[in-house]
């Protein structure tokens, strides 16, 4: 899991006095990249540049304002001593905050997968650009992770405290939903050794080949603010629904955690068959714990999550439906993102993705993870949308979608135990935009599991074959 702020300085300020060291050993790749740059970047601009290290690539860039940002205070002295005339700050590029100062290019060179949380990054983003600035992107391809991550191991890299590996896609969804859109993709760099011959064969050859591209090292993407960058969210009331077997010990945290969305926020707790005592806690809690929401409980008469789901959904009275489990691996703080999401309209179906990060030990055991990845390719295809992670709790729409939705659940019958399918299923049905949300998985801090990993995994393929049968076999 990505580590604190305090942990990634103290990495960082270790690293500093050995980054020049670094980049000397593999001047190959850092000259390409900067030769790229300098293709995308014209000189005499205002650059930014987030996670900028020693300042050399932003000098590089002969920029008329260069401004860099890095966390670590050790890699700012460096850069202040080594560019002078540039101007560098110690800052968090995920609290970015420049006093309302604009530029025409923001830089993030192979930053966004040492970033703890890039959905923040990119919402910070939004600051520091005016309507015709650029943000330029570079990042490593996640087909090398295996390579790459033996070569740290080997000594044979500079150390990573965190990396995530985002693809292309990944990255696009993130800015989208921060109101950025697409201008440019593409990669390059097939060979990142100097090796006489060989290098300019494969980095000035084969790298452009056809299918062969898509190995190459470095990629890189550009964009921009896009055409409803500047909406604002909707004021809409929202209506977080926990469904709660069990968790007793969850139930206080779910209270304190979740914070108010919109003009109102209700927090309905559904418990039913808990053998805890969670449904005392539940009536305790709302009894004596203060929150900025309106603290609902519903008993369940009915058995499972899905039915969960749907009692706390016929009881909601917001405008959004958001659904919480109460186990607390997605944490209560993301869930104004997901409200974000709907209320700018950047997607009518909201779904978390646990599948992005780096989880927790313990988050999610090794075959649960395999098989989310494998059902999510699959439900990707039949549903026409990408979906890659079906099975994440978190679930976000407009209750009006909602209603009709269930005006169609007959199509697909009453037998989704999770209330994960019945979302999907409806919201593909009946045309929706499904987005996702990247979200941070933890471990759970209270009791276990109530996943069954064979039992559940025969019910999705169950479910998948539900779903092939209505939406591609019956035309």
């Amino acid at each position: 899991m990505a580590e604190s702020n305090a942990d990634q300085r103290a990495f960082f300020d270790g690293i500093a006095l050995t980054d020049d060291v670094w980049r000397q050993r593999h001047h190959a790749y850092y000259d390409e990249q900067t030769a790229l740059l300098r293709r995308l970047i014209d000189p005499g601009l205002r650059v930014l540049e987030l996670g900028c290290g020693t300042g050399d690539t932003l000098a590089a860039l002969q920029p008329a304002t260069g401004v860099g940002v890095d966390l670590s205070a050790a890699m700012i002295q460096r850069a202040r001593t080594k560019h002078p005339h540039l101007r560098f700050e110690e800052m968090d590029a995920e609290q970015l905050d420049l006093g309302g100062q604009t530029f025409d290019v923001v830089l993030l060179a192979d930053l966004v997968g040492e970033l703890r949380d890039l959905w923040a990054a990119f919402r910070a983003l939004r600051g520091v650009v005016q309507e015709r600035t650029r943000v330029v992107i570079t990042y490593i391809n996640y087909l090398w992770a295996p390579l790459l991550e033996l070569a740290t191991a080997l000594g044979l890299k500079r150390p990573q405290l965190l990396q995530n590996w985002f693809s292309l896609a990944d990255i696009e969804n993130l800015l989208a939903l921060n109101g950025f859109e697409t201008v440019a993709t593409g990669d390059r760099l097939l060979l990142p050794l100097p090796i006489p011959g060989l290098a300019p064969l494969c980095n000035r050859g084969l790298a452009a080949l056809p299918g062969v591209h898509r190995l190459n090292l470095l990629q890189y993407l550009v964009a921009r603010p896009g055409a409803g960058f500047d909406v604002q969210p909707q004021p809409l009331s929202c209506s977080v629904v926990v469904p709660a077997r069990n968790e007793r010990g969850n139930i206080r945290p779910a209270i304190r955690r979740t914070p108010r969305m919109g003009p109102q926020t209700e927090l309905i707790f559904v418990e039913g068959n808990s053998s805890d005592g969670t449904r005392e806690e539940i009536l305790a809690a709302i009894a004596d714990e203060p929150s900025p929401c309106r603290l609902r409980f519903v008993p369940q008469l009915g058995r499972g999550k899905g039915d969960a789901v749907r009692t706390g959904f016929a009881a909601a009275e917001g405008d959004v439906l958001l659904i919480l489990d109460a186990d607390l691996t997605v944490i209560p703080e993301d869930l104004p993102r997901f409200y974000l999401a709907l209320a700018e309209g950047r997607g009518e179906l909201i779904n978390g993705c646990r599948l992005v990060y780096q989880q927790e030990d313990q988050a999610m055991r090794f075959l649960n993870l395999v098989a989310n990845k494998m059902f999510g390719v699959a439900f990707s295809y039949v549903l026409d949308q990408r979906i890659k992670d079906t099975l994440c709790g978190t679930k976000v729409l407009r209750r009006s979608d909602y209603l009709r939705i269930e005006q169609n659940r007959h199509l697909f019958g009453d037998t989704d135990p999770f209330g994960d399918f019945d979302l999907l299923f409806g919201a593909a049905r009946l045309g929706l935009r499904m987005v996702e949300i990247p979200v941070r998985y933890r471990a759970r801090a209270y009791g276990a599991t109530q996943i069954h990993r064979f039992r559940n995994g025969l019910q999705l393929a169950y479910m998948l074959g539900v779903a092939v049968h209505r939406f591609k076999l019956m035309r």
